[in-house]
């Protein structure tokens, strides 16, 4: 386990990857609001644009790091919410899922290659509807974020109680998103 500096505690790290100006991409940082004044001591948020250095920066050393942010497929169902999971031992690969032109895939290759990876590293994605210029979640989008919040609470709590392992892939038992 990696603690910080000076403490007895794992360090866990939520980033919120996206531009709340880009419609749906706003995703990533609309949770992480919902999640100030949620999350224990020793949980920090970042906000990301996306970026493979600052998204490895913000996730070295970490013994969780939950990644969440909009993506863009080819039949999209808007507000469908994905949860991915990469950790050391696995060598699972990520799919490239993001809506920025460099995704999270090559972020995982960058930092795997530096070996800057964290010990387990959990995705959620939300198909988005639009990411062009404008402010504002689409409903679809919208209506997914309770449960998007939710779902990176109950990952983090397992790691909070210095069990890393809590957050293995496992069947998500999320509601779909409200029409």
């Amino acid at each position: 386990m990696t603690a910080e500096p000076g403490t007895d505690r794992q360090r866990i790290v939520v980033i919120g990857v996206g531009n709340e100006f880009r419609r749906d991409d706003g995703i990533g940082p609309e949770v992480l609001s919902r999640l100030r004044g949620r999350t224990p001591d020793g949980v920090r948020l970042v906000t990301s644009d996306g970026e493979p250095a600052r998204m490895i920066e913000a996730w070295t050393g970490a013994s969780l790091a939950v990644v969440i942010d909009a993506v863009l497929t080819e039949h999209a169902s808007p507000g469908r919410l994905h949860r991915i999971v990469v950790d050391q031992a696995s060598g699972a690969a990520a799919r490239p899922i993001s809506s920025h032109g460099l995704g999270l895939g090559e972020s995982i290759a960058l930092a795997r290659a530096v070996d800057r990876m964290p010990e387990r590293l959990v995705v959620h994605a939300v198909e988005a509807a639009e990411v062009g210029y404008g402010v504002g979640l689409t409903p679809a989008v919208a209506a997914a974020a309770d449960a998007l919040t939710d779902a990176v609470l109950r990952d983090l709590r397992p790691a909070l109680d210095g069990d890393v392992s809590g957050c293995r892939l496992r069947p998500v038992d999320l509601p779909p998103p409200k029409p």
